[in-house]
Order: structure tokens, then C-alpha cells, then sequence
């Protein structure tokens, strides 16, 4: 068997050099490719998207805003029930043509129309109270229009909840029409 050819010190050094890795320059890098700082950008635009969108797609209820003066009744005009629902801390107060609701809705008279019931405000109760108050007569038959007025320590929901049992009246039995009530909602000053 024949030996294995030796390999002189030249030969050796020139392997061990090209052998060796090299370090690439700045422009010839072939590393990864570093998307962390891209994948931040789309984090946070995505974030702001999904923040911003749920109050896109929020549910409104058409309403007038206040009137800085009181308009004077035409003589010629057919008389109007003029329902304000004022809502306070106990309770609903409501006013009509002819003066303050009493308690119960019954009659005309002082005191909150509709007190609240075990610490809750009585939406039923107000309901019943509005479709009461427009089949007392029928010049109020086709009257749409409610005056809504609030204390200023009053929770939003609370005036919404309001908004929502003046505005249609409970479905008669057997019955699946839903009859609207004041579907006009003003906002007024509470004074």
C-alpha cells in the first residue's frame, strides 16, 4: 500500500485559511431579516382599530336639544297634552297641561308621579302612566312629542332607560303591534 502523499507547511496554512469563516461586510450581510420593529407598528394600529370601533357602531336615538325660548301657543291650535317627564333622584315628577301629575298617575295634584320602587326607578310604571296620560282625551291621540328634563347628578343610563318606556307602550294582549307612545323626544332644562 502506497503512503498517503504529505502536505507541505504552505499547503497547510492556505487550507486552514480558506477553511476558516469569514466576516461579511455590513452590505453583503445574509442574516435574518428582523421584522419586531414591523410586527410593534401593526400591534398597535390593530389595538387602535379595535378600540376605535366599537364606538362606530353605536346605537342613537333621534332627539331634539333644548329651545332657548319658550314658543307661544297659537290660539288656533288644537290643545296639546305638553307632557314633561322630569327625572329626579326618587323618581320620575311629570307635568302636563293642566299642571303636576300626583302619585300614582291617578289625578292632578303635588308630589312624584312615579316614586321609585325598591331603590330601582319604575320604567314600567312610566309607561303605563305616559299611555294613561294620552287616552285621557282624544285631541292627545296624536301627539308625539315628550319633554325629557334631568338632574344633573342623574346616571345617562337612567335617561336613556327613560327615553325607551316614554317612547312605545306595552303590546295589548293577544296582540304583537306595538303602539307608539311619544317617539318625539325634546330635551329640556331643568330649573
Amino acid at each position: 500500500m502506497a503512503e498517503p502523499e504529505r502536505l507541505s507547511a504552505a499547503q497547510r496554512s492556505k487550507i486552514r485559511r480558506l477553511s476558516q469563516p469569514k466576516e461579511l461586510a455590513p452590505d453583503e450581510e445574509g442574516g435574518e431579516l428582523n421584522i419586531i420593529p414591523f410586527l410593534d407598528i401593526v400591534t398597535n394600529v390593530l389595538m387602535f382599530v379595535l378600540a376605535t370601533i366599537s364606538v362606530t357602531f353605536t346605537a342613537t336615538i333621534d332627539t331634539s336639544p333644548p329651545r332657548a325660548g319658550g314658543g307661544r301657543a297659537n290660539p288656533n291650535q288644537a290643545p296639546s297634552l305638553s307632557l314633561t317627564v322630569i327625572i329626579v333622584g326618587d323618581g320620575f315628577s311629570i307635568k302636563a297641561r293642566g299642571g303636576n301629575i300626583a302619585p300614582g298617575c291617578a289625578d292632578a295634584g303635588p308630589g312624584l308621579a312615579i316614586p321609585k320602587v325598591n331603590g330601582e326607578y319604575d320604567y314600567n310604571g312610566l309607561k303605563v302612566c305616559a299611555a294613561k296620560l294620552k287616552g285621557l282625551s282624544d285631541d292627545f291621540k296624536e301627539e308625539r312629542q315628550v319633554t325629557l328634563s334631568a338632574n344633573p347628578n342623574i346616571p345617562y343610563s337612567v335617561v336613556v332607560g327613560t327615553m325607551d318606556a316614554v317612547r312605545v307602550a306595552e303590546p295589548q294582549p293577544g296582540s304583537d303591534k306595538v303602539a307608539e307612545l311619544f317617539p318625539e323626544v325634546n330635551f329640556g332644562l331643568a330649573r
